[in-house]
């Protein structure tokens, strides 16, 4: 239980405020839990040997049901040493990731804090209200937490990369797949232009074959006519030569 047992109604409307804002952004990538007072059922979670029940539970949403981490939201009453002490530590000693959410002008108290009672928070967020909206702002990141960032955006910038060339090699495919149906159809087309080559060069022989008979045929006819023509005229020719030879 929180050292400071009650609230003013202002500061814990906007406590639940922010929890609820919270539970909305971060209900995108994990499964969140959260512990207000008109919540009907609590979420637990160990720290070392005690149960602690801080305002936000954040659970692996995809494969296993795994703690990612938890987040306390601070009020500027609650920015304290007790504070600190009592929740602080012990949030800080869950398998998992320690949010600490606080307003603006206490980001920098909230800070010294963790740092004089060895508390091990991940991040620090403030939150300041600009109308009707909460604007949040980290204020300091541990070397653990940024180590886990930054091989996080290695892993989601090598999965873009590799979403990158994917579409290349389809490309180099479908390029490949378009050249070997060229080849194809150009084989296919010298293929049928050989047929009809073929086709011209029989209907050519074929033509000169015809030609050639044609003209044997013509031959054959001329000299037979020849030949009549012989049979006939040669008869007259000895009998004028004969006539002839009676004269003399």
């Amino acid at each position: 239980m929180s050292p400071i047992l009650v609230r003013p109604i202002r500061e814990q409307l906007e406590h639940d405020r922010v929890i609820r804002l919270l539970q909305l952004r971060l209900r995108r990538r994990f499964a969140v839990g959260i512990n207000i007072g008109d919540e009907p059922e609590a979420t637990a979670v160990r720290s070392g040997t005690a149960q602690v029940y801080p305002d936000l539970v954040l659970t692996a949403a995809g494969g296993p049901r795994r703690l990612h981490g938890v987040v306390e939201v601070e009020t500027s009453e609650s920015v304290n040493r007790l504070e600190a002490m009592h929740e602080w530590v012990h949030f800080g000693k869950v398998r998992g990731a320690f949010y600490l959410y606080v307003p603006a002008g206490a980001a920098d108290f909230a800070r010294r804090l963790c740092e004089a009672f060895s508390v091990s928070v991940s991040e620090i967020w403030s939150y300041r209200a600009v109308g009707d909206q909460l604007r949040f702002t980290m204020v300091h990141r541990s070397k653990r937490a940024a180590r886990a960032a930054g091989s996080v955006s290695s892993r989601t910038a090598r999965g873009a990369r590799q979403a990158a060339q994917r579409p290349s090699k389809a490309k180099k495919k479908v390029r490949k797949t378009k050249a070997v149906k060229q080849k194809a159809t150009k084989k296919a087309t010298g293929a049928g232009s050989g047929k009809t080559r073929l086709k011209s060069k029989g209907a050519k022989a074929s033509k000169k074959a015809a030609v050639v008979r044609s003209g044997s045929k013509k031959r054959g006819v001329t000299a037979a006519a020849a030949a009549a023509r012989g049979r006939v005229v040669g008869p007259r020719g000895a009998k004028k030569t004969v006539a002839k030879k009676s004269r003399t």
